[in-house]
């Protein structure tokens, strides 16, 4: 299917770059596309770090990749001859399985098993005794995430290149030309907004007691300061 050649060429172009830019990594004199590079994966850490303070960081080769593909694919269907393979259901789907999967493992290796999953019915801040209501709400909370972060990505991206598409077959090359520039903006924002997203649930997953009493001992530093 054209959606995972698509895939495949997003891949091999990742690829191709990887290579090319490690073997020019400079400190010294760092070129323009390494500067550009450094300024995503900083961009990335600032937010990991801004949620999980001290461990953000060990999330970055999921979140940065994830981050990457999703922006790449979506800021392909503006190239003439290519499409978004995110406009095709199964790639948002199967990017959203992914982190679903990811965040619950990593709840579980910070939390142990026990722990993580007393939380879905004791969840920060409720009242123990309402853990017959929350059990169910967190479960179907949870599990709706998968088709939320699929259809708010491939919902944005499909419908903004149908709407590129019935404009061009009525008034070709010239009038589809801001809804191809708006596209590189809806793109990109999607990309953040998943990506963020995934960074929400990500802190949620692995925060325990300790991350708290450090955040109260922070602030307290912070303040006394």
């Amino acid at each position: 299917p054209d959606y995972l050649v698509f895939c495949a060429l997003i891949v091999l172009f990742l690829a191709g770059i990887g290579l090319y830019i490690r073997s020019r990594l400079s400190i010294d004199n760092p070129g323009k596309l390494q500067i550009v590079l450094e300024d995503v994966v900083s961009f990335i850490v600032d937010n990991l770090e801004n949620m999980m303070p001290h461990k953000g960081k060990k999330f970055l080769p999921l979140v940065g990749t994830v981050f990457v593909f999703i922006l790449l694919g979506n800021l392909m269907g503006q190239i003439p001859g290519l499409g978004s393979p995110t406009s095709n259901v199964n790639v948002p789907f199967a990017l959203a399985i992914v982190v679903w999967l990811y965040y619950h493992i990593e709840g579980v290796k910070a939390q142990g098993l026990g722990n993580y999953l007393l939380h879905f019915a004791f969840p920060p801040g409720v009242p123990k005794a309402m853990f017959l209501l929350m059990l169910p709400i967190e479960l179907i909370s949870h599990t709706s995430r998968v088709m939320s972060l699929t259809l708010r990505l491939f919902g944005n991206i499909f419908g903004e290149e149908m709407v590129v598409l019935i404009i061009g077959s009525i008034v070709p090359f010239i009038a589809p030309l801001p809804m191809m520039v708006l596209g590189v903006v809806t793109g990109t924002l999607q990309a953040f907004i998943f990506v963020m997203l995934t960074i929400i649930y990500l802190a949620a997953a692995v925060h325990t007691d300790h991350d708290h009493e450090e955040h109260s001992e922070e602030a307290a530093a912070h303040g006394a300061a």
